[in-house]
C-alpha cells in the first residue's frame, strides 16, 4: 500500500470569479462554492468568511477542521461518508497545505465545540490560528437537537467536508508542489535489517462512547462504538479512512483535520527503518461498561503481541471516562510484555490540585502529558467575531458558563472572555504537534 500526498502550499485565501489554485493563491468563488453546500436541504443558510493568522479575529462555535483535499482517480475523500465504501491509503491524493475549512454554527453551539483566536495570546492554544481557514459559517434546521447540550451537529460537519471536497478538485489535474510518500512492507516481508529493529505500533483510541449513532468518530463511515479494535494500515488514517465526531470536549478532541495530518504518524515514519520498525495501527475505541473496556484492551494486546511489537504508544481521545480505557489498555500492553508510552491530557482542576487521570496504574509509569483541560484561560476582546460569541456561555460548550458565583459569565460586556482550556478547538493536540511543556517549581 503505497500513498502519495501531493502538496500545493497555500500563501492566501481569496473570493474570486473562477475556484482555482495559481501561484500559492487559492481563489474561491463564492456564491459557487455555497450552492454546492447548500445542496443539503438542512443548512438553512450559509456564508464563508476567510480568517488568516494574526488577523484580529476569533472563530467560534468552531464544530469540525478538515484539510482541503481531492482523489485523483475521482473517489471521495471520504470513503463511506461523502461517497461510497472504498478503500484508502493507496494512489494519489492532492492537498491544500497550510489550510483547513471550518464548520461553525451561527448561532448554535454544543458541549464539543470550540474557539480559535487568530492572534493574540488565544493563537498560542490551538495549532488552528496558524491557518489559513476557510470558515464555513451556516445554520441548519435540525431544530430536534437545537437546545440540546450534546448535538450531532451533522449538516454542517458534512458541509465542511464537502466544501472541502469542492476546493481540493482546484488542484486536481495539476502537478504537486511537493509529493510525499507513505508506504510500508508487509511486515513479514521486511528485510532483515528492519526486522532487527526496535517493533513499535500505535495504538489509537478514538472518541466513541456514544451509544446512539451520529455522535462519534468513523471509520470508514462506521461508528467507532460498533466495532472492536482492528489493525490499519497507518495511510488510511492519513488518507481519510477516519472522521472526527462531535462529542467530546473540544481541547481533548481530534478533529478530521488532525487525523489526516496525524504527526505521531508521520514521525514513526521518519523513524520506519532507521531506529524502529513501524508495524502499523491497532484501531481501538472508547467504551462505557468495564466489561467492555476490558474487551477492548484484551484484543489490543493479542493484537501487538501478535505482531510482534516490542513497544507500543498510545493516544486516547478525551478524558474522566476514557482514562479508563486508557489505562487498562496500557496494562495489558504491559501485561504481554509491550514496553507502552502514553500521550493525554490532564483534569486535574483549575487549581492544579486534583488526580489528572480518573484511573491510574503503576505500569503506566511513562505518559507524555498535553495540559490540564481545566486550565483557567482569561483572553481580551477580538475586533470580529465568526460564528457568535454568545454561544461559548450559553448553549454548554465544555469550558464556558452563563454564570459562576466567583468568575461571572465566560463572556464578558466588553467581549473579553474567561474560559476553561477545554473550550480551546483542538488546543491539547494528542495526536502529536501540541507545543505545550511543563516546568517544575
Amino acid at each position: 500500500m503505497k500513498l502519495e500526498l501531493g502538496n500545493f502550499y497555500v500563501k492566501d485565501v481569496k473570493f474570486g470569479d473562477t475556484t482555482a489554485y495559481a501561484n500559492g493563491i487559492l481563489t474561491i468563488n463564492k456564491d459557487e462554492a455555497l450552492a454546492y453546500v447548500m445542496e443539503d436541504e438542512h443548512i438553512t443558510e450559509a456564508d464563508i468568511v476567510i480568517a488568516r493568522p494574526g488577523e484580529n479575529k476569533r472563530i467560534v462555535p468552531v464544530k469540525e477542521a478538515v484539510e482541503p483535499r481531492c482523489r485523483v482517480n475521482g473517489n471521495p475523500v471520504f470513503p463511506g461518508v461523502t461517497g461510497g465504501m472504498t478503500p484508502a491509503g493507496n494512489g494519489r491524493t492532492h492537498a491544500l497545505k497550510n489550510t483547513s475549512v471550518l464548520a461553525v454554527g451561527k448561532h448554535w453551539g454544543s458541549f464539543g465545540d470550540g474557539m480559535i483566536d487568530m492572534s493574540g495570546e488565544g493563537a498560542d492554544l490551538t495549532y488552528f490560528s496558524k491557518l489559513i481557514n476557510v470558515c464555513l459559517v451556516a445554520n441548519t434546521d435540525e431544530e430536534f437537537e437545537r437546545y440540546e447540550q450534546q448535538k450531532k451537529n451533522k449538516a454542517l460537519r458534512w458541509g465542511a467536508m464537502r466544501l472541502s471536497e469542492y476546493l481540493g478538485n482546484a488542484v486536481k489535474e495539476m502537478e504537486p508542489e511537493e509529493i510525499e510518500e507513505f508506504e510500508l512492507q508487509p511486515i513479514i516481508k521486511r528485510d532483515e535489517k528492519i526486522k532487527a529493529l526496535p517493533a513499535v505500533v500505535y495504538v489509537m483510541q478514538p472518541q466513541s462512547q456514544m451509544e446512539e449513532s451520529g455522535y462519534n468518530d468513523l471509520v470508514y463511515g462506521w461508528d467507532a462504538n460498533r466495532m472492536v479494535p482492528t489493525f490499519m494500515n497507518p495511510n488510511e488514517i492519513l488518507d481519510g479512512a477516519i472522521i472526527s465526531g462531535s462529542f467530546m470536549p473540544c481541547s481533548s478532541k481530534w478533529s478530521t483535520y488532525d487525523m489526516q495530518n496525524c504527526p505521531t504518524i508521520k514521525e514513526l515514519y521518519k523513524a520506519h527503518g532507521e531506529t524502529i520498525n513501524f508495524l502499523g495501527v491497532i484501531m481501538s475505541n472508547l467504551n462505557v461498561a468495564m466489561e467492555q473496556k476490558e474487551r477492548a484492551a484484551a484484543f489490543v494486546a493479542q493484537m501487538a503481541k501478535s505482531l510482534g511489537a516490542d513497544g507500543a504508544i498510545l493516544a486516547e481521545e478525551g478524558y474522566g471516562n476514557p482514562d479508563a480505557d486508557f489505562i487498562a489498555c496500557f496494562d495489558a500492553l504491559e501485561d504481554v510484555g509491550v514496553k507502552t508510552v502514553g500521550i493525554t491530557n490532564e483534569c486535574t482542576g483549575r487549581d492544579g490540585q486534583s488526580q489528572p487521570l480518573v484511573v491510574l496504574s503503576e505500569k503506566a509509569n511513562a505518559i507524555v502529558s498535553c495540559g490540564n483541560v481545566s486550565q483557567l484561560i482569561k483572553l481580551p476582546p477580538m475586533e470580529e467575531v465568526i460564528g457568535e460569541l454568545a454561544a461559548l456561555g450559553r448553549d454548554g460548550l465544555a469550558g464556558g458558563w452563563e454564570g459562576d458565583e466567583k468568575l461571572g459569565p465566560s463572556v464578558r460586556e466588553d467581549g473579553s472572555v474567561i474560559l476553561e482550556n477545554n473550550s480551546m478547538f483542538c488546543g491539547d493536540q494528542v495526536l502529536g504537534w501540541s507545543q505545550k511543556t511543563m516546568k517544575e517549581y
